[in-house]
């Protein structure tokens, strides 16, 4: 497909378009994450875990990328464990550190509980021309990068920067 032509749009009608966007994934992450019996941070620190593959992430990895403490990490990765979704294994290079591999039987599961969400997902962008495509995936990364450094800003609990 080559595109399709679309009424143009201002810059607030995009932004109220987004925010339904986030509300309705964030109402679908929580309904998911009780159906698999998790927090939606706890499913997050697994998506994360999926999306490093072999490259097993530290501890340390995981709190870095959801904004959270370590000492709160060790409280999800306690959680995910119990409930049999990651197991931790040794650092080969540090033995101090363990690193974070999800259970195979929970990815088959969490693989299937997204899946239709995926399918439709992957229906609607074949909608779209390769260069739109770029497009959307550039404005995807690019606020992305804003919703992390404004997690960064509100992290720093600092009165005098704007966040």
């Amino acid at each position: 497909m080559h595109g399709t032509p679309r009424r143009p749009a201002t810059p607030a009608q995009a932004l109220a378009a987004m925010d339904h966007l986030i509300a309705a994934h964030l109402i679908g992450q929580q309904e998911l994450a009780r159906r698999l019996g998790l927090t939606v941070t706890d499913l997050t620190c697994f998506a994360f875990v999926l999306e490093a593959g072999d490259d097993l992430l530290t501890a340390g990895d995981l709190a870095a990328r959801a904004h959270v403490t370590t000492g709160a990490v060790t409280g999800i990765l306690n959680r995910l464990e119990r409930a049999g979704y990651v197991t931790r294994r040794p650092d080969p290079a540090d033995r101090r550190r363990v690193r974070v591999a999800a259970v195979p039987e929970a990815v088959t599961r969490v693989e299937a509980v997204y899946a239709g969400h995926h399918k439709r997902l992957t229906a609607l962008f074949s909608a779209y021309s390769p260069q739109e495509l770029a497009i959307i995936t550039d404005w995807l990364t690019r606020t992305t990068d804003l919703a992390h450094e404004y997690l960064e800003k509100l992290n720093r609990n600092d009165p005098a920067e704007e966040c």
